[in-house]
């Protein structure tokens, strides 16, 4: 940069540059002397736009230098910056002659050692169990025993061997392996995949839904852990529709995921013995069930008998029953005989009184009259039954030719044209009849308002009134009133005592006409 910053000649004027020489020259400066550098510092403002870069400030008690992460050195990072993480980032100095600013281009970014690490990891469970993710009534029972485990793993460790040889041993059941990197970069996404994947499969599909989760992992240092503490993986721990086992290091390693999950088990091991029982235990309890149910059977039945027994003891014996029943029917046979004889004795007596009136004679003489009736009857019933027969027959051709469909039809059509004009008659008629009310009521309101007096009024008369509000129509009847009220169109005048004049002719106050009785309506009539 000495080409821009050297002095002039003495008595020369100042060179010349424009805003990107000066630009260039100052990004050259910088990038020569920084780059490669290594900065420890506080992560500050952290912001994520949609182009996928990171950028950051990274800052002391006394300055801020920004920072750039760019969308694919991002993707490859083992730890994502946090605002308030304390860092050590690596990467280059730059410039950005678009804002006249300098900042840092991040190639590397880790904590600055393990306490960075446990802060970060602590600010982070705050902010999940804040959320409740780590409540305990989220958690789910884990089922008594699973058709089938799914298995979150590496397919090349010792853990899934531990895994598989433990259920061997205890209860052997259908195991599907999910292959995921259980450290680096790639194993937080790849493990909350598996678990998704896992939660996607369909009931009853051709490839079996496990009913039981188990995320497993050997031991290690926080950072090999580290990726089980990411958020992603604690949020599909906690959002898992199958029950979930955390199986992540040794007992003594603690990650994030065992609180998210249902069950946290110490060891690998230690999840596939919480995941079946022993199957040999089941059969030894089954077996002793199965004899204290046969011991229970046998000694009921033994007590049943035995209750039986005693309670037999103490009804009668059957002979006792059908002794008073015995003697009863032989009291009865012997009684039969007699009562049997007795009563048709009775029988026969009926018998004679009730046939005593019939005398052959009489009977005789009367199936005669009835056979003399019967031939008169036979007599009449033929000639009888013709005419009947003659004049149902005319009575139902008669009927027949009144009841064609072309007569109906016609009778229908008369009755339907009559009953229109009996309308048209009524409404005419009723709307004649309204017509000549109303204007025999108009006429009437007429005469009321010309027979009132305000209509006198108007032609120039007055009403005079004495002080007690009579009608004064007479000199006299003036005079001897205390004061008189006058009436005119437009209002009313109050006037003293007054003396008429004499000679003069006091106007006679028309009579008013009694109001004719409005007659009542006519009646409207009715169709019948």
């Amino acid at each position: 940069m000495s080409d821009l910053i050297d002095d002039p000649e003495p008595g020369q004027n100042a060179p010349e540059f424009t805003v990107t020489e000066v630009s260039g020259a100052v990004k050259r400066t910088i990038e020569g002397a920084f780059s490669r550098v290594r900065v420890r510092g506080e992560v500050g403002r952290v912001s994520r736009p949609r182009s996928g870069h990171i950028y950051l400030d990274l800052k002391d008690d006394r300055a801020v230098l920004a920072g750039v992460i760019w969308k694919g050195v991002s993707a490859r990072l083992a730890t994502q910056p946090e605002e308030g993480m304390e860092v050590v980032a690596t990467g280059k100095l730059t410039t950005f002659g678009g804002q006249s600013k300098y900042q840092m281009v991040i190639e590397d970014i880790a904590p600055a050692g393990m306490g960075a690490l446990m802060a970060m990891l602590e600010k982070r469970k705050k902010m999940l169990e804040a959320e409740g993710l780590f409540a305990p009534e989220r958690k789910r029972e884990l089922p008594y025993l699973p058709e089938v485990i799914g298995v979150v793993t590496s397919p090349s460790g010792a853990v899934i061997r531990d895994i598989l040889h433990r259920l061997r041993d205890r209860f052997p059941r259908k195991v599907l392996i999910w292959p995921v990197a259980v450290q680096g970069a790639k194993c937080a996404p790849e493990v909350a995949a598996a678990i998704n994947g896992f939660n996607a499969m369909t009931p009853g599909g051709s490839m079996p839904r496990p009913d039981l989760l188990i995320v497993a992992r050997g031991g290690g240092s926080i950072e090999d852990l580290w990726g089980f503490n990411e958020e992603v993986v604690a949020r599909a721990a906690a959002a898992s529709e199958i029950p979930l086992i955390s199986a992540v290091g040794h007992e003594t390693d603690t990650t994030l995921i065992d609180f998210a999950a249902d069950r946290r088990a110490p060891t690998p091991t230690a999840a596939a013995e919480m995941a079946v029982p022993v199957r040999m235990d089941l059969m030894s309890h089954l077996d002793t069930l199965g004899g204290r149910l046969l011991r229970g059977v046998s000694q009921g039945t033994t007590l049943r008998r035995q209750r039986l027994a005693d309670v037999s003891r103490a009804l009668p014996r059957p002979e006792t029953l059908l002794d008073s029943a015995k003697q009863r029917l032989d009291i009865a046979s012997l009684q039969l005989g007699p009562n049997l004889q007795k009563m048709v004795q009775g029988k026969r007596l009926e018998l004679q009184s009730t046939a005593s009136p019939l005398h052959p004679r009489i009977l005789r003489s009367r199936i005669a009259h009835l056979e003399e009736r019967s031939n008169e009857l036979a007599k009449r019933l033929g000639p009888s039954l013709v005419r009947n027969t003659a004049t149902g027959r005319d009575r139902l051709n008669r009927a027949e030719q009144r009841l064609q469909p072309d007569v109906i039809r016609r009778d229908i059509k008369r009755s339907r044209e009559k009953l229109d004009g009996l309308n048209r008659r009524f409404a005419a008629l009723a709307s004649s009849q309204v017509a000549a009310h109303k204007e025999r009521l108009n006429s009437l309101e007429r005469m009321r308002q010309t027979l009132g007096y305000t209509e006198t009024l108007k032609r120039g008369y007055a009403v005079v009134r004495d002080d007690a509000g009579g009608l004064v129509t007479t000199a006299d009847a003036a005079n001897a009133a205390a004061g008189l009220e006058i009436q005119f169109q437009d209002g009313r005048v109050q006037t003293g005592k007054g003396t008429a004049t004499s000679g003069s002719t006091p106007q006679k106050k028309p009579q008013k006409k009694p109001a004719k009785k409005t007659p009542p309506p006519e009646d409207q009539g009715s169709l019948f």
